[in-house]
């Protein structure tokens, strides 16, 4: 039972100070912590969706949002009408639902296989290297592959090597989408592994010294105890995922494409930056970049449905 701290006034009134109240008290504490971070969110995300309305206006600088013509939707009715757009919409579908496949099924399988390994020593060593990735910049990764893809590059020196012709990876609309693809979940399935890593350690050990005993093998342990024991998690990554299917990664392939493999490679994000800040069509380019968000939250509404429906996941 909590306590209850008791004061007499001088009028001999007794005051009560609550557990309530003292915790109420810490929590301001703990609200003035948070608060340069708020400021922070409502300046640079909050305050700048006001400039959506730049979509609905033939935005002139000069004049300003309030002192800009006001167009009503035609802008989305010249994105609908313009080649390019649907262009740039499978793009960006293709290489996030991609990027997404492997990025549930490689981190899946490799932390299968880092599972069985007993050599405590040699498992953190190979979790820590394919972690690092995760950490690094794609400007830094971007010139990194940049060199080893070029035409006279690591990878085409090897098929030389091997007899075989050398490839124009980057410049290709043939291999510049697997080529993002793979490096994406290069990069990134370090992390996933160690969530499914930590959901292995979730599973009961007697399950597999039951099925031990009773004859089954690695492989049939796999299929009927740890594979069903990660299935929750495994839905609920995927579900939220869902959410990511407009963005496959403006950095990355910011950082790699050329005008080569605009036909393959450029995707909503680099398509709004162009328009926007070099051709300087703004109105238009925020027409493309609110459709986008529009359909991620409908997007994101419903993978937070499906985990709540499938996986028990719920935020509120």
């Amino acid at each position: 039972m909590a306590q209850v701290d008791m004061s007499v006034t001088r009028e001999g009134k007794t005051l009560h100070n609550t557990p309530k109240k003292r915790n109420w008290s810490n929590g301001i504490v703990y609200h003035f912590m948070l608060l340069p971070g708020m400021i922070m969110l409502f300046i640079f995300s909050i305050v700048p969706m006001f400039g959506a309305v730049m979509a609905f206006q033939r935005f002139i600088p000069a004049k300003g949002i309030g002192g800009s013509d006001w167009v009503g939707l035609a802008n989305f009715t010249y994105m609908f009408q313009l080649p390019d757009s649907k262009q740039i919409f499978v793009n960006t579908i293709v290489i996030a639902l991609g990027k997404i496949l492997l990025g549930l099924l490689v981190p899946i399988f490799f932390a299968l296989l880092l599972n069985e390994v007993r050599l405590k020593v040699f498992k953190s060593t190979v979790q820590t290297i394919v972690y690092l990735p995760h950490f690094m910049s794609w400007v830094v990764l971007g010139s990194m592959l940049s060199m080893i893809f070029s035409y006279d590059g690591m990878v085409n020196g090897l098929l030389e090597f091997l007899g075989l012709e050398p490839v124009m990876f980057l410049a290709s609309n043939t291999w510049f989408r697997p080529l993002l693809i793979l490096t994406d979940t290069w990069k990134e399935f370090g992390y996933g592994t160690i969530i499914y890593l930590a959901a292995l350690t979730a599973i009961n050990p007697a399950l597999y010294e039951s099925a031990a005993l009773d004859g089954a093998n690695r492989w049939r342990q796999i299929r009927s105890i740890t594979l069903p024991g990660i299935f929750p998690t495994i839905v609920l990554l995927g579900t939220l995922s869902l959410g990511n299917v407009l963005n496959a990664g403006f950095d990355q392939v910011f950082n790699l494409y050329n005008p080569l493999v605009y036909g393959t490679g450029d995707i909503i994000d680099t398509f709004v930056y162009r328009m926007g800040l070099i051709n300087m069509q703004y109105s238009f380019a925020t027409a493309i970049g609110l459709m986008k968000s529009v359909i991620s939250f409908i997007l994101i509404i419903l993978s937070y449905k499906l985990a709540a429906k499938y996986a028990g996941y719920k935020i509120f």
